[in-house]
């Protein structure tokens, strides 16, 4: 029981980070080399990965996506989803695709005159399943090493840590005035029904051991 217990809890954990990971906004410092738009299959289960705008049918099998390809300071490939959000989840209400467009084509520079961006995304690239991060804001920034700190995750896990920590005083209070008292009135009684259950144990072997000493009254005493 003990391996499965920490077995649950550790998939629990995991899944718990995976959503907030997928979910979250993350940001790359990249140089935007070029952008394109490309007609994609929605016809499988990868489809969750992609968004629903709300002015397209879900029942659509496929339908053009713009794409924002960039390069990092390691000279690694970032590709990005250019699509609404709308009204779905996650809730970044992107209603800009067009716009977001326009300024990645303008942003874009080459390795001799290099021109660094600050990319918000969320969601994950998988060449294997072919999913891609999609991009919802784009910063210029003075440099490849730029921190950005990700004020909005840090304020949304505070604020999550904060009603865990009141959900557990709450349960641990509520377990305190209500089941906790219960709990001890059953040990109690079950106690006190052991108890009088030795009782009554010791009064019917005193009532049998009286009565055998009873009967050895009844003997023949031996004869002389």
């Amino acid at each position: 029981m003990k391996y499965a217990k920490w077995t649950i809890l550790t998939l629990l954990a995991l899944i718990v980070f995976g959503f907030f990971h997928y979910t979250l906004p993350q940001h790359d410092i990249v140089r935007i080399v070029n952008t394109y738009q490309e007609r994609q299959d929605l016809d499988d289960w990868t489809r969750i990965f992609w968004a629903t705008p709300d002015d397209q049918a879900t029942g659509l099998i496929n339908r053009d996506v713009q794409f924002i390809q960039a390069v990092d300071a390691d000279g690694d490939p970032r590709v990005y989803r250019n699509e609404d959000t709308g009204w779905h989840w996650p809730p970044y209400f992107k209603f800009d695709t067009a716009n977001l467009q326009t300024e990645a084509e303008d942003l874009k520079s080459t390795s001799a005159a290099p021109q660094w961006v600050s990319v918000t995304h969320y969601g994950w690239r998988n060449v294997y399943f072919s999913t891609f991060p999609n991009a919802v804001g784009i910063k210029p920034v003075a440099g490849p090493d730029v921190t950005i700190i990700p004020w909005v995750n840090i304020v949304i896990l505070t604020f999550l840590a904060f009603i865990l920590f009141m959900l557990r005083r709450m349960w641990l209070q509520f377990r305190e005035r209500m089941i906790d008292p219960v709990i001890e009135d059953v040990e109690e009684a079950w106690d006190s029904v052991d108890a009088q259950a030795d009782q009554a144990t010791a009064k019917a072997r005193g009532i049998w051991g009286r009565f055998r000493a009873w009967l050895g009254t009844w003997k023949s005493k031996p004869r002389r």
